[in-house]
C-alpha cells in the first residue's frame, strides 16, 4: 500500500502542467529524434541536457531535476518507438535496435502495409511501456531496500559489473570497448583529488580543477560526433520511402500481433534490467523467439506483423528495465542510461539505493511520467504517423546547423566558458574519429560517469580493511559481483576463440 501511496504522489508530480508539456515534449522530439536516420536517443537525450538546464533555471533544484529527467526519459522511450519508422518505411533503423524491424517491416511496407507496420508499432511501444511501469513499480523499492545493505566493496564491485557488462556487449570489439572504458576512467581522474587536495592531470591551468564536465563530453561525442561524419562522409540517405495507405491495423493483425507482444515486453523488460544487455540484444532475443515458436517460420522475412509487433514491443520494454538498475543501484545498464544518469548527478541527485528515500518526488515522478509519456505516444503517433514519415525527407542543410547551434549554445549555457566550447568541437571530431574506426563511444561515457564513484568506494573499502584488498573476495556478494564480472567478460572471448577453431577445422 506504501509503494501505491508513493506512485499515486508520483502522479502527483507527473500531471503538473509544466511537467506536462515536458513530458509532452520529450515524446515528442523523441520520436523525431528516433526517425532520423543515425541521430539516436544516446545523441538526443545529450543534445537536450543543456536545454532542460536552460528550461528549469526558475524552479527549485528537486522540481528542476523531476522536470529535467521526465523530458530526458521521453526523448530515450520516444526515441525507441520513432525509430520504427525509418526501418518500416525506409529499411534504414534509426538506431541499432530497430535493426530487426527491417526484417519484416519494411516487407510490409512493399505490400503496401507500412501503416498497419507502424500502428502495431505504436501499440506494441504502449504495452511494453506499461509493462515497465508495473515492473518498476514492483521491483523498485525491494532492489532499493536490498542495496542499502551494500557497503563499499559491495558496490566497487557491482559498478565494476556494470562496466563489464557494458563493455563486453557494446561494439564489434571487445578490445576496442574496453580501450573505450579505461579512457572514460582515466578522463573522470581529472581535477582535484577530493582526499588529499592534490590536483592531478591539470598541467597546472586552473579551468581543470573542477575536472572534465560531462555535459561538454557526451554532446560532443554524440552530437557532434554524427554532424561530422554526416558532413565528412556524406552520409546522407537516399533511399525511396514506402507509402503509408491504411494506418488502423486489422482485427487479424491485432489477433496476429497480441501475443508476440506481451512475449517481446516481457522478454525485453528482464534483458534490460541486465546490465549492458539493452534494447539492441532484446529485439534480436524477442525476434528469435517468435521465430521458433511460430507454427509457420517460413513467413518471417516476408512481411510476418509478428515479425514487428515483438521486437518493437522488446525495446520498448528494454529501455523501461534499463531504468531499474539505474535508479535502484545508481548503476546505468547502457550509453543512454549512463547519460541520464549524468544528468541526475548535475542537479547534486544521485541515483542509487537512497534515490527513493531522499528524492521521492523525482524517483516516482519520473515512473508516473513514464506512463503518461506512453499515453501521450500512442495518441500522438496513430494520427500523425504520416506527419513522422515526412520527417524523414528532412534534408541535412536544415537539419545539421540546427544541431550545431543547440550543442553551442546549450553548453555555453550551462558552463559560461570558451574553454567548454574549444572541448566540445575536440570531442566532435574525436567523436567522430571514434566511430569511423569502430570505437564504441558508449563506454567512455560510462566510465566517465561511475568513475568518480568507483575510485570513491574503492578507497572507502581499503580505508576499513586497513589497505587489505582481500576485503573484495571476503565479502560473498562483492565476490559473486565480480565472479560475474569476470564470467562476462571471458565467456564472449571464449566464444569467439572455440568459433574461429572450428572455422580453421573446417578449412583443414
Amino acid at each position: 500500500m506504501e509503494t501505491l501511496q508513493f506512485l499515486a504522489n508520483g502522479f502527483a508530480v507527473a500531471l503538473q502542467w509544466h511537467n506536462l508539456v515536458f513530458a509532452f515534449v520529450g515524446v515528442l522530439i523523441g520520436t523525431a529524434v528516433g526517425v532520423l536516420p543515425g541521430i539516436g536517443p544516446m545523441s538526443g537525450v545529450a543534445l537536450l541536457i543543456p536545454v532542460t538546464a536552460s528550461l528549469t533555471s526558475g524552479l527549485d533544484p528537486e522540481s528542476a531535476a523531476a522536470s529535467s529527467i521526465i523530458l530526458l526519459a521521453g526523448v530515450y522511450y520516444g526515441a525507441m518507438y520513432g525509430g520504427s519508422t525509418t526501418s518500416i518505411l525506409l529499411n534504414t533503423p534509426g538506431e541499432s535496435s530497430s535493426v530487426v524491424t527491417t526484417l519484416d517491416g519494411y516487407q510490409m511496407a512493399k505490400q503496401g502495409r507500412a501503416g498497419a507496420a507502424l500502428s502495431i508499432a505504436a501499440i506494441g511501444s504502449f504495452a511494453a511501456g506499461l509493462v515497465a511501469l508495473i515492473g518498476l513499480v514492483a521491483l523498485a523499492e525491494p532492489l532499493s531496500d536490498i542495496a542499502l545493505s551494500f557497503g563499499p566493496a559491495e558496490y566497487f564491485s557491482l559498478m565494476i559489473l556494470g562496466l563489464c557488462a557494458v563493455s563486453g556487449l557494446a561494439g564489434k570489439s571487445m578490445t576496442k570497448a574496453l580501450i573505450m572504458t579505461v579512457v572514460g576512467l582515466l578522463l573522470a581522474t581529472i581535477g582535484m583529488d577530493v582526499v588529499s587536495g592534490v590536483a592531478r592531470f591539470t598541467y597546472n591551468q586552473p579551468i581543470l580543477y573542477s575536472g572534465i564536465e560531462f555535459l561538454t563530453i557526451a554532446v560532443g561525442l554524440f552530437a557532434l560526433g554524427e554532424v561530422f561524419k554526416t558532413i565528412l562522409e556524406k552520409d546522407a540517405e537516399g533511399g525511396e520511402i514506402a507509402k503509408v495507405g491504411r494506418v488502423l491495423p486489422t482485427k487479424q493483425d491485432l489477433k496476429d500481433s497480441s501475443a508476440p507482444i506481451v512475449r517481446g515486453s516481457l522478454l525485453g523488460f528482464f534483458i534490460g534490467i541486465l546490465p549492458g544487455a539493452g534494447a539492441t540484444l532484446a529485439s534480436f532475443f524477442s525476434y528469435i523467439a517468435e521465430k521458433k515458436l511460430s507454427k509457420n517460420p517460413g513467413k518471417f522475412g516476408k512481411g510476418a506483423i509478428e515479425g514487428v509487433a515483438a521486437p518493437e514491443a522488446a525495446n520498448n520494454a528494454a529501455s523501461g528495465g534499463a531504468m531499474i538498475p539505474l535508479l535502484t543501484l545508481g548503476i546505468p545498464g547502457s550509453g543512454t542510461t549512463a547519460i541520464l544518469m549524468g544528468a541526475l548527478i548535475m542537479y547534486n541527485i544521485q541515483p542509487g539505493p537512497l534515490f527513493f528515500t531522499d528524492h521521492p518526488n523525482v524517483a516516482w515522478g519520473l515512473i508516473a511520467s513514464m506512463f503518461i509519456g506512453n499515453l501521450m505516444l500512442l495518441v500522438l503517433n496513430m494520427p500523425l504517423v504520416k506527419v513522422f514519415a515526412k520527417i524523414i525527407e528532412t534534408p541535412a542543410k536544415y537539419l545539421l546547423p540546427i544541431i550545431i547551434a543547440i550543442s553551442i549554445f546549450g553548453v555555453y549555457a550551462v558552463q559560461f566558458t570558451t574553454f567548454d566550447l574549444y572541448l566540445l568541437l575536440g570531442c566532435g571530431v574525436f567523436g567522430y574519429l571514434l566511430t569511423k574506426h569502430d570505437y564504441p563511444v558508449a563506454p567512455l561515457v560510462l566510465g566517465l560517469v561511475l568513475g568518480p564513484m568507483i575510485e570513491n568506494n574503492l578507497r572507502r573499502a581499503l580505508t576499513i580493511s586497513n589497505g587489505d584488498y582481500m576485503i573484495f573476495l571476503t565479502s560473498p556478494l562483492s565476490l559473486v559481483f565480480l565472479i560475474i564480472a569476470t564470467l562476462w567478460m571471458l565467456i564472449p572471448f571464449l566464444l569467439k576463440l572455440r568459433g574461429k577453431s572450428v572455422v580453421i577445422n573446417e578449412e583443414g
